[in-house]
């Protein structure tokens, strides 16, 4: 695992997009993971600027999503379908049937789950994935307690998660109680993983990764074993980890 310490929120999302831009420049076909959430949409907004003045163009891409709400369809404004949608596929020239996002909506969440997986496979696997990290430690929606071999499943969503994300509904009683997430496994297969944080509050799991033993009761943890992961985090995320645990994973911004 290695580190880029930047500034602020602003750097951080031009780093994670100059990575991103560099690798789909070099891989025309290339396999992009997303996230959702606060945390990417600088980035994305980077990845649309680049695609406007420069001309990057991502028509043989394609992009799996880490996870959407149980019940909720893609034209529904919270769904993440409709997010990738407005921060991201509408602004690039992405062909809409290469973008995949979890069908919260499928009369069989359990298929769902199986389906999604196929799809991955054929794609060939990913290539990059994006990734947050919450505040307890989840990845995607892999709560506490989630093994770390759990595949593509659906999750029922911890109350500190839900609130978390009360904030983009009118209150936390719309908030679906329930999820399709990418597992862990899954994640983990991924060829190289960029994890963003920014902000005090993901100042104690920021810490917890850098310095707690690896357990499934801290989901992020695993990303230890992983051989390629680059962390990106600002300075405010990295304020109560000690500088000499920093120091061994550091990288150049």
């Amino acid at each position: 695992m290695k580190l880029i310490q930047v500034r602020d929120y602003e750097e951080m999302s031009k780093k994670a997009a100059d990575i991103v831009i560099s690798y789909v420049k070099a891989n025309p076909n290339a396999v992009l993971g997303l996230a959702t959430g606060s945390t990417p949409t600088g980035l994305y907004k980077n990845l649309i600027e680049d695609h406007r003045k420069n001309g990057t163009s991502y028509k043989s891409v394609r992009t799996f999503n880490l996870d959407e709400y149980i019940g909720l369809d893609g034209n529904h404004p919270q769904s993440y379908r409709y997010f990738m949608d407005e921060h991201l596929f509408n602004h690039i020239d992405i062909l809409k049937e290469n973008t995949s996002v979890l069908n919260g909506k499928s009369e069989n969440p359990e298929k769902e789950c199986e389906r999604y997986e196929q799809m991955i496979r054929e794609a060939g696997g990913i290539h990059i994935q994006i990734l947050g990290i919450g505040r307890n430690g989840h990845i995607a929606f892999n709560e506490p307690g989630t093994p770390f071999t759990s595949r593509t499943h659906i999750v029922k969503l911890a109350e500190s998660t839900r609130q978390a994300n009360s904030r983009f509904f009118q209150s936390l009683d719309e908030v679906p109680t329930h999820s399709i997430t990418m597992g862990i496994e899954t994640i983990m297969e991924s060829r190289e993983i960029l994890l963003l944080a920014s902000g005090s509050s993901k100042a104690e799991p920021i810490r917890k990764l850098f310095t707690e033993p690896i357990s499934e009761s801290f989901p992020a943890s695993i990303l230890r074993k992983h051989p390629n992961v680059i962390v990106i985090a600002d300075q405010e995320a990295l304020k109560d980890t000690d500088p000499e645990v920093i120091k061994d994973y550091l990288m150049k911004a």
